[in-house]
């Protein structure tokens, strides 16, 4: 069988046509959880799972094991199903001496079973016997982390396949905020559905209020006062941070910083970046571009190679690094000082 997508599987699943092999793997664990759920609850009805249906622990179990219950018949029902939860833990999965007993059922498995195996946040060595067996005899899905600049297309239409809208405003601020969790953004996603009336679209506004975010003091709004080189407001932010620790931990604020001045970097190598330039970079919005463009003319390309070297200079001080007795609030207050403030790197300590 070849690689198959989500889609596809998804597809297969809802027109009940299930393949005997499952071999879910990869970095993104969101569709091997989705596609390992839905089999689960809909093969068979509620009340033959209980003669029926195995879920089986990685750690708990090896391939004799698991072959065992793949090769059981059903009991007055038309299948049965074993699920391999945590399938990367099966101390003897990619041992050649399972090799030969696991080769033996891919190329003859039992018509009724269906046994899916969850491998995740790693994939099998494409170069081994068991791999490429895999790849023959199983319907295998590589469920790989989304880009940056897929995050927000993917977030729309993960709405839209609900019957719903979500505004580009929204759309930016859950992608950097959240970034590319499938997990949290499904999560979050489905949060703010529940609280939207029938025809109204994901707004801003709903999603500082469910999601956390404070409407006017948060690490958005501080980057976009660091674009606009606006002082007073980046303080304000700032103060509102150090007041409320908890709710602004400084290594997330760091993450998306040290973002957008990536981007922005990339950005002035390519000198004059089209509208395509900028949706590679994940900057699908017209009021993000807008940003972008403001923030190349206010930090050269040199000035934001020193940014860079900055936000790294308070990631290490966030972790203990020559930071002496200085808080969170602290670091993140002389990063912005010195963000604003041009000194040259050499005069300052670390």
């Amino acid at each position: 069988m070849p690689n198959f997508s989500p889609d596809e599987i998804l597809k297969q699943l809802q027109q009940r046509q299930f393949a005997p092999i499952y071999f879910l793997q990869g970095e993104e664990p969101y569709y091997i959880d989705l596609i390992a759920d839905i089999i689960e609850k809909s093969v068979m009805p509620e009340h033959e799972r209980g003669f029926n249906q195995v879920v089986l622990y990685g750690k708990d179990v090896d391939i004799a094991t698991i072959l065992g219950q793949a090769r059981r018949f059903p009991m007055m029902a038309e299948r049965s199903v074993v699920i391999v939860k945590e399938a990367q833990s099966v101390a003897d999965l990619e041992r050649e001496s399972s090799y030969p007993f696991f080769e033996a059922y891919l190329k003859n498995p039992l018509a009724s079973t269906v046994l899916v195996f969850c491998y995740k946040h790693k994939t099998l060595d494409g170069r081994k016997a068991l791999s490429k067996a895999m790849t023959k005899h199983a319907a295998v899905l590589t469920s790989k982390k989304l880009y940056d600049n897929q995050v927000a297309p993917w977030l729309t239409g993960y709405v839209r396949s609900k019957q719903q809208q979500i505004a580009p405003q929204a759309v930016a601020m859950l992608s950097e905020y959240i970034g590319p969790d499938l997990g949290r953004l499904t999560n979050e996603i489905d949060k703010l559905l529940l609280n939207v009336k029938p025809g109204q679209a994901i707004d801003e506004d709903l999603v500082q209020r469910l999601v956390g975010i404070s409407k006017d003091y948060n690490i958005f709004e501080l980057q976009r006062a660091l674009v606009q080189r606006d002082v007073l407001k980046a303080n304000r932010i700032l103060h509102y941070f150090e007041a409320n620790p908890k709710a602004n931990p400084i290594i997330p604020n760091l993450t998306l910083l040290f973002g957008f001045f990536t981007k922005l970097l990339v950005l002035h190598q390519i000198g004059s970046p089209s509208d395509a330039d900028f949706k590679k970079l994940g900057m699908v919005n017209s009021f993000q571009q807008k940003d972008a463009q403001l923030a190349m003319r206010n930090y050269s390309f040199q000035r934001t190679r020193d940014i860079i070297h900055l936000l790294r200079r308070a990631d290490a001080q966030s972790k203990g690094i020559e930071s002496g007795s200085m808080t969170e609030g602290e670091i993140l207050r002389e990063l912005v000082f010195l963000m604003l403030h041009p000194v040259p790197l050499s005069a300052i300590a670390g």
